[in-house]
Formats: structure tokens, C-alpha cells, sequence
């Protein structure tokens, strides 16, 4: 089963029958929702590695809270590689109701930061995400591309795959985490495979000529 709880990124929930039981043991950690219940937790030990509380599962469901009952989940993050049939999935499980679509525009946009153009392209490709603001993916050709900085940081997305986050240096001033390009991209991803995005909330861009006004999100 798939939980999609308001405010939180979807998780898959797994028949307890279909575990095998002997990776598990009794973990140090309870919880409890309003939404879910109460929650257990097991460690999970394999060939000697153990990830500790990395299993857990829901019992005693609020009126009106998921029955998850028989069912147990896994942490995300304290498992090694997630697949859904043979492909690979990062950073959380996929959810139906959202929505990537990529289309190829002619429209003028601008980027600017501290006054100065970073990028400025007739060639964008428009990335609509559910419940995120458009981004736009530039060609490299139209980018400042000298005063990008790789930065150590690399980004998952389960819908585009993985991406690596840049700097931007004008002068002495060091703009941290402000674009990003993704290298390794799912196939839904593609269409914006080797462009280069801004954060919208980072940067002044114009489209048409119109300035537009930086979105509040929780990359602002």
C-alpha cells in the first residue's frame, strides 16, 4: 500500500506476511500519530549490518486515520537502493497525483543576479511540477557558465533523478545552492537532462520582459 499523509512524502507499506521475519529485532523506539496510531519499530540486521529502528509499523488507528494494520514500512533512508519494478527510485516513494510535464518554449527569460545577467535564453524548456512553481531549464550555451561553482551537494528526485547543486561567484559574493543540472536523470527526466534551472526564489528573472515575482516555498 501507498500512505499518502497530508504534509508528508508518500510511503510504501508491505504485507507483514511477505518480511522475512528472521532480519528483524525488537527495536528502543515507539511513537504515536493522531494520524496513524501507534507506532513499533524493529532493528534490521543483515549479513552482520544492522540498521537500527529502520522498520516500523502502525497499530490502534484514530476514527478516521489509515488501518494499517498488518502491514510494516521501512526508513527511507536506512535502506540501500528502493525499486519499483526493475527501475530504480530516489529520495521517496512516487506519488500518483503528482505530475511532471516538460514542454519546449520560445519565451524570453532572463536571469539576473546583483544587477548582472547569469543566463538569457529564447530556447527554455518550461518543467511543470505539481504544486511547484515553473521552473525554467536552460542550455548552457545561454548561461554564464564561468560563474558557476560545482558545490558538494547533489540532490535526488524521484520523478527527475539526480542533480548537482551549483554556486554562483560574481566577484568577492558567493550565491550558495542557486542552480542545478541534472546529470543522471529518469526517463521522465530527460527533456531537462544537461540544462541548467535556477531557483526561482533565489534570482530575479524576467519573462517577456516582466519581472516575476520570487514564489514562497521552502527554498526561499
Amino acid at each position: 500500500m501507498l500512505l499518502r499523509e497530508p504534509g508528508h512524502v508518500p510511503i510504501y507499506f508491505f504485507p507483514e506476511k511477505d518480511m522475512h521475519a528472521a532480519f528483524l529485532q525488537s527495536g528502543d523506539h515507539t511513537s504515536r500519530s493522531d494520524f496513524t496510531g501507534d507506532g513499533k519499530f524493529w532493528h534490521i540486521t543483515v549479513a552482520g549490518n544492522v540498521a537500527e529502528n529502520a522498520a516500523f509499523a502502525f497499530s490502534n488507528p484514530p476514527v478516521g486515520g489509515p488501518n494499517l494494520e498488518g502491514y510494516i514500512a521501512f526508513d527511507w533512508n536506512k535502506m540501500e537502493a528502493w525499486y519499483e519494478e526493475e527501475e530504480e527510485i530516489f529520495r521517496h516513494a512516487r506519488d500518483p497525483y503528482k505530475r511532471v510535464d516538460t514542454l519546449r518554449g520560445s519565451r524570453h527569460i532572463k536571469v539576473v543576479i546583483d544587477g548582472i545577467t547569469i543566463a538569457e535564453t529564447r530556447q527554455p524548456r518550461l518543467l511543470f511540477e505539481t504544486g511547484l512553481p515553473t521552473r525554467y531549464y536552460i542550455p548552457q550555451s545561454d548561461v554564464q557558465m564561468d560563474l558557476l561553482e560545482q558545490s558538494n551537494v547533489i540532490t535526488q528526485c524521484p520523478y527527475k533523478g539526480k542533480a548537482q547543486i551549483f554556486n554562483i561567484r560574481i566577484g568577492k559574493q558567493l550565491h550558495e545552492g542557486i542552480a542545478w543540472i541534472y546529470r543522471d536523470s529518469t526517463p521522465e527526466g530527460a527533456k531537462v537532462q544537461g540544462l541548467v534551472s535556477f531557483f526561482n526564489e533565489k534570482v530575479d528573472i524576467t519573462e517577456d520582459g516582466e519581472l516575476l515575482a520570487r514564489p514562497k516555498t521552502k527554498w526561499s
